[in-house]
Order: structure tokens, then sequence, then C-alpha cells
């Protein structure tokens, strides 16, 4: 590998690699460790092609989430099932991973700036602006659009469809727009227990012995020709549990024995 290769979006190689290694090495604990990351069916990572995959998940944390992710790919291609145990997986990361993130969140300081090279994909959120909505609606950019298909080209593409951290708020029909144009395989993740763990941000550590969950799903079978925006915004709800259908009552009794379980949960696993 040339010294000053570069990806698509002129990041060096090199540079990127081991800052891959590097926040790798200092995130591992996060998730097992401090906590526990339970994961599910990681089998499917490994026999997915090298490019033209795009992964959708709720959202949590801004840059947690993703952390997890890079963890839990390198792992599972490095012959792992569903565990991230021996970090020594991400000394030769997969360095086509990228992710959609927002400008404003990227340019919030230093730390996500350094975190933005790793594969960052920044776009402009066209219905939120300084952590509000707006109530006009600002115009896509079309170069947004373009650097997520060059990424999606050059390899693997992490999206949250809800553009937001906030549980069960709607999908944004651009995701719906890109898997309908650029026909990838869109594989679905669905994650908890990380805005118990982490803050807002994700960056620093709220809570120990928490149960993170990460689950990987069998990708989604989509007629990209027939199908309609609103039925693929539709299915990419039910697929990332965040459909309105999965807001419900539960029963006391239910959360009392969650309760009982969390509290078991806390610790018991071996390291």
């Amino acid at each position: 590998m040339s010294l000053f290769k570069k990806d698509p979006f002129g990041h060096i190689i090199f540079i990127k690699k081991w800052l891959i290694r590097i926040f790798g090495f200092l995130t591992h604990r996060r998730y097992r460790g401090f906590n526990e990351l339970v994961i599910e069916g990681s089998e499917i990572i490994k026999d997915l092609p090298n490019t033209n995959v795009l992964f959708i998940s709720n959202h949590q944390t801004y840059f947690a989430d993703v952390v997890a992710m890079f963890h839990v790919f390198n792992a599972s291609l490095k012959g792992r099932v569903d565990s991230i145990k021996n970090v020594f997986y991400i000394w030769n990361p997969k360095l086509n991973i990228y992710y959609v993130s927002a400008k404003e969140t990227m340019k919030s300081g230093i730390l996500p700036r350094i975190m933005g090279y790793t594969g960052a994909i920044t776009v402009e959120r066209t219905w939120r602006e300084k952590g509000k909505d707006i109530t006009e609606k600002k115009a896509v950019n079309p170069t947004d659009t373009q650097n997520i298909k060059r990424a999606l080209y050059d390899g693997w593409v992490i999206t949250f469809p809800q553009g937001t951290t906030k549980s069960f708020k709607p999908v944004r029909k651009g995701t719906a727009h890109i898997i309908k144009d650029y026909k990838p395989i869109v594989v679905p993740i669905v994650i908890d227990g990380f805005r118990r763990s982490f803050d807002k941000k994700g960056l620093w550590l709220k809570k120990k012995g928490i149960l993170q969950t990460f689950t990987i799903k069998e990708p989604l079978q989509i007629d990209y020709e027939n199908e309609s925006i609103d039925e693929i915004v539709e299915k990419i709800e039910y697929a990332i549990e965040q459909h309105i259908s999965f807001l419900k009552v539960i029963p006391a009794d239910i959360i009392e024995n969650d309760k009982k379980l969390n509290k078991e949960r806390q610790f018991p696993f071996d390291y």
C-alpha cells in the first residue's frame, strides 16, 4: 500500500488506518469491560460483498453507535461470531467503511473532526439546524447525495434513517431515495442500551454495567423498480423497529420483571 494512497474523499489511507486502530483500542472496553455488548447475527457480515452495502440502524448517540459498528464489523470479518473478544481484529481494519453524519455534528469540536477522518460522509440536514427542528425545510445539497453514492461504490455505508437520536421519529425519505436510486444491499441493525451507557454525543461513558444489544438482521428484500418511496420508508421503519406499531403500553409486571433481569445482567460476564 502506497504511503500516500487516498480514499475517494481525499483522506490518506495510512493515517485513516492508524486512527481506526487507535480509536479501536481506546474504545474496546466500553463494549467489553465497563459494559457488555451482546451481538446477534454477525455471521451475516462476512458474507456481504465488498461494496454497495447500506447499513440502516436506529440511533441512540452521535458516535458510540458508529464506533460499535466498526468493532462488530471488523471482528466479524476476522472470524469472530457474535463477539468482539480480542481487540487485535482492529489491527488490519476494513478501510472502506463510511458513515453518514450531520455536518454540524462533525464540526462541533476537535475530537469529532479527528473522528471524521475515519470515514464520515458529512451532510447538511434539511429539516434541522443547531439542534432544533426548522419549519422551512432547506433544499437537499446534491453534493451530499453524490458523496453517499461515491462511498457506496467504494465500500460500505452506515446511515441512521431517522436523522436523530430520539426514538420513533419519522424515517427520512432521503434514505429511501438512495436505496431506490443506487440499489445497495440493505442490512438493518437494531441497537439498545447505548443511551443508558453514554452521554448524548457518545464520547463519554455515563454508566457502567449496562447491557448493550446489537442485532444484525438479514438483508431486506426490496423491489427497487416497483416499490414506492413510501413503501420503502415503511419497510425501513419495521426493519429498525421504529415503526409506530412498536410503541405500546407495557404491563407493570413485565416492567418489574425487566428491572430484575437488568440487575442480574450487570457484570455476570466472563472476561
